[in-house]
């Protein structure tokens, strides 16, 4: 049986759309309950609605404080039945309630190697510093900002004519792979926390196609279909 999953976005949603494929073919062990915006225009939205998906606006500037606002976001979520959280360019702080709400059950992607470079600037702040190797995140949500234990994490090399849009090109093509990838084991029962460290159940599956992504390093590996 599928994990019923919301998935929380303000933007475009292109992690949302590689997930949203993931589903279409069968390989994500995730039900898409309801894509949820803190903004009417996400273009995300409409990415969800054309594979008929329920979508949902709790815009943030409807409400006095942030507790107001994540406890409008909790009712949504639970309305749709929705067990778990997926954070996929959703660009809100969320506070102690939404995260006791969801506890060990909300997932973020962050375009740095985390504990390097959180924030929004996480791209253009790594090529600035002149890294040789950037790459992304994804992590557990906890009370801190980019701070939670690390699922899986996919380096790629960092060049010196690099600027933060350069970067975040070559870094995308590997969120749209590690993003679903770790919903998936989220939602398939096999993560578990100790604390700091994510531990993944073993699976008899075959090693994911890396061909034609260009020099990379992922791990935990990625797994067939993804």
């Amino acid at each position: 049986m599928k994990t019923p999953v919301a998935v929380l976005i303000s933007g475009s949603g292109s992690n949302l759309q590689a997930m949203l494929d993931k589903a279409a073919s069968g390989v994500l062990a995730a039900d898409i309950r309801l894509v949820l915006s803190n903004r009417a225009d996400a273009y995300g939205l409409a990415r969800a609605a054309k594979c008929g998906i329920p979508t949902a606006v709790v815009a943030h500037g409807a409400y006095p404080c942030r507790e107001a606002f994540d406890a409008a976001l909790v009712a949504a979520i639970r309305k749709s039945g929705a067990e778990a959280v997926v954070l996929a360019g959703f660009m809100r702080i969320l506070g102690p309630g939404f995260v006791t709400a969801f506890a060990q059950r909300i997932l973020n992607i962050h375009p740095a190697l985390l504990p390097s470079f959180p924030g929004v600037h996480g791209q253009p702040d790594a090529a600035r510093h002149g890294v040789k190797i950037s790459g992304c995140t994804v992590h557990f949500v906890d009370e801190k900002m980019d701070h939670g234990p690390i699922v899986i994490q996919a380096a790629v090399p960092a060049h010196a004519e690099d600027d933060g849009k350069a970067l975040g090109a070559r870094i995308l093509a590997l969120e749209h792979r590690i993003f679903p990838q770790a919903v998936h084991w989220l939602c398939s029962g096999r993560l578990s926390i100790v604390g700091r460290h994510v531990r993944l159940a073993p699976a008899d599956v075959a090693p994911a196609d890396m061909s034609g992504l260009g020099p990379c390093l992922v791990n935990p590996p990625l797994e067939q279909g993804f």
